[in-house]
């Protein structure tokens, strides 16, 4: 499949014209600009319960859209559709570093331990070590499939699977753009643009399976307690689980994961993103047409064989997975979603990124507001794991506009603190400040 042009997989709604109704009274620079102090005024105060929010800083440096981002200790890290990945000092906003490799734009980002992994476009995945007392802070240890991994199998003939007319590649590498990552139980997980889902050994970057999952492009994946969920372009979020596998002559179980589920979303969508909840029992899914799809684990079901169209899902196994409801969120496709607590955060090609508080045992979101800003659409989202101390929390999100900007999100916000329907939150009031580097 040509990289080159536009897929099916992200959404079409990425390439409509955005209305510019949305207006930012931040000062826009090329040149560069050290971090101004942050005076920071606690407690907001609310003004008629409708309130708007205006970032604490604006991070630029990137020549392409911010495709993706990772947290990983006291870095924040920012890449774009060029090869760039951007280190950025956290909580103080400052630029430290600059650093990539390889061609084509990085998709994704995943942190495991002091290892980062970066997907690409070019159907590789790098491995960076963090070390402090290395010049470049980040070095390149690593390039998957592995050198060792390619020479252990190209010569065998059944190691080769076709890709494409008259084109075959070993199973170990994807034929296309690598579009999402995640980790979980010691394994690495990742999905492509060329309808496959790979796992890898987190230890030895060994390649252990590749599934041929969807049926047309994956587009997200998310992870916990042991079910790996891809998102696709064909409609469908699935659910993985690894199965016991044969022991081999080195009496070490085989590494094999088979189907446990299908969550089907809405008529004539595809699904960007998917989420899931700490607990493993809460999975969101976002739509094309802006949509959040929740769904709830059950465990201990008694099987059927037949499909429930009610639910969305296939029940002939051993879990089950309830539909509980479907929001619309945005006017125009949901791009990227993070959890943050009892807070669900939701990024869109509109430009805007939705608050929602999630709701208990019936399941549910309920909008508690709206932040405006970006210029474009929003690619992606992250949220900080550790509180402030003024009771709430650090959001960091990456749009096609280019930069990167960080929010401050209260936690304590409730439904009776904000108007129905309204399309803003509380602020909380600061010095802006613009970061750029060259």
């Amino acid at each position: 499949m040509n990289s080159h042009v536009s897929k099916s997989k992200l959404s079409t709604s990425l390439l409509l014209s955005v209305s510019s109704s949305c207006t930012s009274n931040e000062t826009e620079e090329t040149s560069p600009f050290s971090l101004q102090h942050t005076k920071l005024q606690l407690p907001f105060t609310p003004i008629s319960k409708c309130f708007s929010y205006r970032p604490l800083a604006i991070l630029s440096g990137h020549i392409a859209s911010v495709s993706c981002l990772s947290l990983c200790g006291d870095y924040i890290l920012s890449a774009s559709q060029s090869k760039d990945i951007i280190v950025w000092q956290n909580p103080d906003f400052k630029f430290l570093n600059k650093f990539g490799h390889g061609d084509g734009s990085v998709k994704s980002l995943v942190t495991a331990g002091n290892k980062i992994f970066s997907a690409h476009q070019d159907g590789k995945i790098r491995v960076w070590k963090v070390s402090k007392s290395s010049e470049n802070v980040f070095k390149l240890v690593e390039t998957l499939p592995t050198t060792k991994d390619y020479l252990g199998k190209f010569m065998k003939q059944s190691n080769y699977v076709q890709t494409r007319r008259h084109h075959k590649r070993l199973w170990i590498e994807h034929s296309d753009s690598i579009s999402c990552l995640t980790v979980c139980n010691g394994l690495i997980y990742s999905g492509s643009w060329d309808k496959t889902l790979k796992v890898w050994k987190l230890s030895s970057f060994k390649c252990l399976e590749s599934i041929k999952a969807h049926d047309d492009a994956i587009n997200g994946l998310g992870a916990c307690k042991g079910v790996v969920y891809s998102a696709s372009a064909d409609g469908k979020i699935k659910a993985w689980g690894r199965k016991e596998g044969n022991k081999m002559k080195n009496k070490k179980k085989k590494i094999s994961h088979c189907l446990k589920g299908v969550l089907k979303g809405r008529q004539d969508s595809t699904f960007n993103c998917v989420v899931v909840s700490p607990d493993g029992k809460c999975i969101y899914g976002g739509d094309s047409n802006g949509f959040i799809i929740e769904w709830e684990k059950i465990e201990d079901f008694i099987t059927q064989t037949n499909f429930d169209p009610r639910n969305h899902c296939l029940n002939q196994f051993n879990e089950s997975w309830k539909l509980v409801s479907t929001t619309r969120a945005h006017e125009m496709a949901v791009l990227c979603m993070c959890l943050r607590g009892k807070i669900m955060l939701s990024g869109s090609s509109d430009k805007n990124i939705g608050i929602w508080k999630r709701e208990g045992s019936n399941g549910g979101l309920c909008k508690i507001g709206v932040i405006s800003g970006h210029k474009g659409p929003v690619k992606c989202l992250e949220a900080s794991s550790r509180n402030t101390s003024d009771g709430g929390f650090y959001l960091y999100s990456g749009s096609m506009d280019k930069s990167l900007r960080v929010w401050w999100v209260p936690m304590n916000i409730n439904e009776e603190d904000t108007e129905e329907n309204s399309s803003a939150i509380a602020s909380r009031p600061v010095n802006q400040s613009i970061i750029s580097c060259s």
